[in-house]
């Protein structure tokens, strides 16, 4: 090899011992890039997950109150409703039980009025034996029929209106004739009662015949 070639091989050595230190800065610092991007993108990636995170956890959040406000205000509604029904059962049960009891008790209405005028034959009957002192042992024996006979109607709830009230009530009272009356204090009361009025249970049965003055 000549002296010229020694010196060119030499100076490509050179230059090639040269460009490796170059070389590898470049390598490592290429090496290094991607891991710095990586890292930049690792930084980023979390905070984009966790904004998104929150805001989904924010909208379920939100659709778990609406839910439960709605649920609450079935459940007032419902409430109202169940309340109101009872309401109306209560006083169904009780207009049922009122009716059932006037049913029981004026059952036999009908049958008590028909034995009224029986009441009144019986008191005529007494009127007259007592003109008739012969008469005593059949004056005591109606007696003891009339008293038994009131008392089983008294017993069933059939009573005579109060014959201390001499004040004329049309509800009550039946006028079949008027009287004038010169005593001012007398008119509108009863002068005299023809036949008795009778109530069952606190409801007129038969209305009082009476004379009523004017």
């Amino acid at each position: 090899m000549t002296h010229k070639n020694k010196n060119k091989f030499h100076g490509q050595k050179m230059s090639q011992e040269n460009q490796r230190p170059q070389e590898a800065d470049e390598l490592k610092k290429q090496a290094q890039e991607p891991q710095i991007e990586e890292a930049e993108a690792e930084e980023v990636v979390p905070e984009e997950v966790t904004a998104d995170a929150q805001e989904a956890e924010k909208d379920a959040c939100e659709d778990v109150e609406k839910r439960v406000a709605e649920l609450e205000e079935q459940l007032q509604k419902e409430k109202k409703e169940y309340l109101f029904l009872m309401a109306e059962f209560d006083n169904f049960r009780k207009r049922t039980l009122k009716e059932k009891s006037d049913i029981i008790k004026n059952a036999g209405e009908n049958v008590l009025k028909g034995l009224l005028p029986i009441m009144d034959d019986f008191e005529r009957g007494i009127k007259a034996a007592e003109n008739s002192p012969e008469a005593d042992s059949v004056k005591e024996g109606v007696n003891l029929i009339y008293n038994k006979f009131k008392n089983y109607l008294k017993q069933n709830g059939v009573k005579e209106f109060d014959p201390d009230d001499d004040t004329f009530d049309p509800d009550k009272h039946e006028a079949i004739s008027v009287v004038p009356v010169p005593d001012e204090s007398k008119k509108g009361k009863i002068l005299d009662t023809v036949e008795k009025g009778y109530n069952i249970n606190d409801k007129v049965l038969r209305h009082a015949k009476v004379v009523v003055g004017q």
